[in-house]
């Protein structure tokens, strides 16, 4: 991952399976404080996985938003299956 200037997507889809808030910023073009504040309101654009104080990012959720696909909602009564 190059630290300069906001990635393409070609380049994110050769991302690990998951990446730092501040990488995650980055690439939707936002800060790094931006987007903290958004996963703490439980608003975030892209899907997050909590690690003990600190959050990831899963990279297959920010190149769904990022290619304009829609986003997967949970369906709790089919046991939390994509609909």
């Amino acid at each position: 991952m190059k630290k300069t200037g906001q990635p393409t997507l070609a380049e994110i889809r050769k991302w690990p399976a998951t990446v730092n808030v501040s990488e995650a910023a980055r690439a939707i073009g936002c800060s790094k404080s931006h987007l903290h504040e958004r996963i703490k309101r439980g608003d975030s654009p892209v899907k997050t996985i909590p690690l003990g104080a600190r959050h990831v990012v899963i990279t297959a959720d920010l190149i769904r938003l990022l290619s304009g696909e829609a986003p997967q909602v949970l369906d709790a009564e089919d046991g939390g299956a994509a609909a």
